[in-house]
């Protein structure tokens, strides 16, 4: 499990991202924040990327990204070659999504889900390990050419 973990969120995601904060916090994580610090509307890649660039720079390796349907904070974050982000709405998602994809960042869908089971999402996803193996092969050949 991490000991540092970034997380972002556009206006729809603000409030799930302030009790995750608390949540993260409380079990001795670092959360670095990167915004939205409101509830204003604003444009999720303004928070989407620097998180991204910042696991790229190896500040942290894992992060959490949060929007309305967390499509769109997944879209912008899989557009670096380093991220590997999955939307994961139940921790069975969670599971597979680590074990498999080794993902290093999760998004959670705000509107879709409750805080308890965004909770046990995050828990799940930073306690899950990658499998490697027949996986590492698969994960080679994401990258566009």
């Amino acid at each position: 499990m991490p000991t540092i973990i970034g997380i972002a969120a556009d206006h729809a995601g603000f409030e799930l991202k302030e009790k995750i904060k608390i949540y993260l916090s409380a079990k001795g994580f670092e959360v670095k924040d990167f915004g939205t610090h409101n509830l204003d509307s604003m444009d999720y890649p303004d928070v989407v990327h620097p998180l991204c660039n910042a696991i790229g720079n190896g500040d942290f390796e894992q992060g959490i990204l949060i929007c309305g349907s967390a499509q769109g904070v997944a879209m912008t974050a899989n557009k670096h070659s380093f991220i590997r982000a999955a939307i994961c709405w139940m921790p069975d998602v969670a599971i597979v999504t680590r074990q498999h994809n080794n993902a290093n960042v999760i998004c959670l869908p705000a509107r879709f889900i409750t805080e308890d089971v965004a909770k046990q999402c995050v828990d799940t996803f930073f306690n899950t390990a990658f499998e490697g193996g027949r996986h590492q092969n698969r994960i080679n050949k994401i990258a566009a050419c």
